[in-house]
């Protein structure tokens, strides 16, 4: 342990109201606060060790007495910009939103969107309408494995919220992720780049086997209970459905969304 880490241990805050960890209880529960201070959350070794590795702005890095000890690979990180806080294990305890925590969290700037840049063979997710922070994690990840080449989130949940940022396992920072919650905008954004549409719905008029996703495409899945609304999946250029067997008619939003993207990828131009 060097002499600056060990310094820490002499100033550990035992307080719920430390200035940071009223933050970070701030940011934890509320979207109306991360969008103010354009601040998130992390909580884990994992999520904390990608957003390090991955260059995330992180302006703090909070760390339980037992957790100094237990992962000092954190501290070999360029840390320079960040500043490094000492709780105590019951402080840890209280703050987070895990049955047992690692000790670890982190508070983490929101990146400044960039317009999205769609390749002549890119290939993109459209969450429309998804309200499951489980799932929406989900797909980010699964997007990240399948090597999509982005994914468009629209009128979903926040993208920014413990929930989604846990699920997605250190994804949303190797993910293209971009949002535009104005539906005329969305379409008008992807008409102008010439990206072919396509909605994912139980009653489409072209089963997804006879599906190639050739050039630039974007498939849209919507809502776990109501899909995709008529008007956005009638403006799409194709309705595709996932054919099933027995008495099942749809499957679990996130499951298809990876099957669909399962075929984008494996298609060829």
């Amino acid at each position: 342990m060097t002499q600056e880490v060990s310094g820490l241990l002499e100033n550990i805050i035992t307080s719920k109201d430390n200035p940071v960890i009223k933050l970070y209880q701030k940011l934890s529960s509320s979207k109306k606060e991360r969008l103010q201070y354009g601040l998130f959350v992390l909580e884990g070794l994992r999520i904390t060790q990608d957003a390090l590795n991955e260059n995330a702005r992180i302006t703090h890095l909070i760390m339980t007495e037992n957790s100094v000890g237990k992962y000092p690979d954190l501290f070999q990180a360029d840390l320079r910009d960040t500043k490094i806080i000492v709780i105590s294990n019951e402080l840890g305890n209280r703050i987070s939103s895990t049955t047992t925590t690692q000790g670890v969290f982190a508070i983490c700037r929101i990146p400044r969107q960039k317009k999205p840049v769609f390749s002549d063979t890119g290939k993109y997710i459209v969450l429309y309408g998804l309200q499951d922070p489980g799932n929406v994690g989900m797909i980010i990840r699964t997007a990240d494995a399948l090597g999509m080449d982005g994914v468009i989130m629209s009128n979903s949940c926040d993208l920014y919220s413990p929930k989604v940022i846990r699920s997605t396992m250190g994804s949303v920072f190797r993910t293209d992720i971009f949002i535009e919650n104005n539906t005329e905008n969305l379409f008008s954004m992807l008409e102008s780049n010439k990206v072919i549409t396509s909605a994912g719905v139980i009653d489409g008029e072209t089963s997804l086997t006879d599906c190639t996703f050739t050039g630039k495409h974007a498939v849209f899945v919507g809502n776990e209970g109501n899909g995709l609304p008529h008007e956005v999946s009638a403006r799409c250029d194709r309705r595709v459905t996932i054919h099933m067997h027995g008495n099942i008619n749809s499957l679990n939003v996130a499951m298809a969304s990876g099957i669909l993207m399962w075929e984008m990828q494996r298609s060829t131009d």
